[in-house]
């Protein structure tokens, strides 16, 4: 039975776990804390030393913290990326796992990409738009900007756990799965290609890459101009890799179609041009905010606990190692949704 400090504030226990894994944590392992609200310091001193595994949404786990928890083996984030805030060198050389929800996210992700890919490719949004101005489009199969994903090439920008569960969804629909990412080579069905041929080709195009130090703002102007006509660009996972300037202008000139759920800056400025234009579907970052819809990060974290204490590596959550410490930590976007997330100073 693994001691396991749980203080995920700002997220909530109901959040991350359904009922069923929530008992089952607590029964298999002893639980120190596991509520919503934030953990008193003073508490939070004195249980850290007993914890073999920290479950928390801000980990601040600096040397000074480290050397207090000798008998660490896990420390689980609960955000969505690896931070800056972590002595990740002393967690390697001491064996401590760091691990990332990440992969938690991916089910509730993927489905609002096929719903915002069928939606963009059927002119849902724009022809209920056109049903309020009574300009609707009945019968008509003339409208030359929508297509169906029956048989359509779809690129997918980053192949990690959120493109497969994507590519997972499409597979009844026979689609072409290319994909551009650096770090993969080798995944049955589908076919790496290069940035530029994946634009050229695809008439989905979906963003799920990580933010590394290396991608900011590679999906701009030069991408978009290589894009089919009218195709759409689905940017479902982060903004820090969309140049938004070129964005807006590739959907106002009507080269191309969006569909957006994440920004640079969030909310969206009320005079923003993409709340008034055609073209786009916007969505105010809500993929994964749907009842249940981040409890698999609950399901993930049962999972990989067992392994800890069976000695196994973990392989459900996202795992820092020194090479994806170096592209990633601390780079996100995340900052653009601080105004929207609850905290406690």
């Amino acid at each position: 039975m693994s001691v396991v400090l749980l203080d995920p504030h700002w997220r909530e226990m109901e959040e991350l776990f359904s009922a069923g894994d929530l008992e089952d944590l607590k029964r298999r392992h002893q639980v120190i804390w596991g509520q919503n609200s934030p953990m008193p310091a003073a508490e939070f001193d004195a249980a850290i030393g007993q914890a073999e595994v920290w479950i928390t949404s801000e980990p601040r786990a600096e040397k000074a913290l480290l050397d207090k928890a000798q008998n660490l083996k896990a420390i689980i984030e609960v955000s969505g990326a690896f931070p800056a805030t972590i002595d990740y060198d002393a967690c390697f050389k001491r064996g401590i796992h760091v691990l990332s929800c990440a992969p938690g996210f991916r089910r509730a992700v993927a489905e609002m990409a096929l719903g915002m890919a069928i939606a963009g490719g059927r002119g849902l949004v724009s022809e209920h738009e056109g049903f309020r101005r009574g300009s609707e489009a009945w019968l008509s199969d003339c409208v030359d900007r929508d297509f169906s994903l029956f048989g359509a090439t779809v690129g997918f920008v980053g192949f990690g756990a959120i493109a497969r569960e994507t590519a997972r969804l499409l597979e009844p629909l026979g689609v072409q799965v290319l994909a551009y990412d650096p770090y993969l080579s080798d995944v049955d069905a589908v076919d790496f290609v290069s940035l530029k041929t994946l634009a050229e080709r695809s008439r989905v195009v979906f963003v799920c890459a990580a933010p590394t130090r290396e991608n900011q703002g590679m999906i701009g102007a030069e991408f978009m101009g290589q894009m089919q006509e009218a195709a759409l660009l689905v940017v479902i996972s982060r903004a820090h890799l969309v140049d938004f300037a070129a964005l807006t202008e590739a959907v106002s000139a009507g080269r191309i179609k969006a569909a957006i759920d994440v920004f640079p800056d969030e909310p969206l400025t009320q005079d923003h041009p993409l709340r008034h234009m055609e073209g786009v579907i916007l969505s105010p970052h809500r993929a994964a905010a749907v009842k249940g819809g981040r409890q698999m990060i609950g399901e993930l974290i049962l999972a990989d606990l067992e392994r800890i204490e069976r000695g196994e590596a973990p392989q459900g959550l996202g795992r820092a190692t020194p090479e994806l410490v170096a592209l990633v930590a601390g780079v996100s976007d995340d900052d653009a949704v601080s105004s929207l997330i609850p905290r406690t100073e």
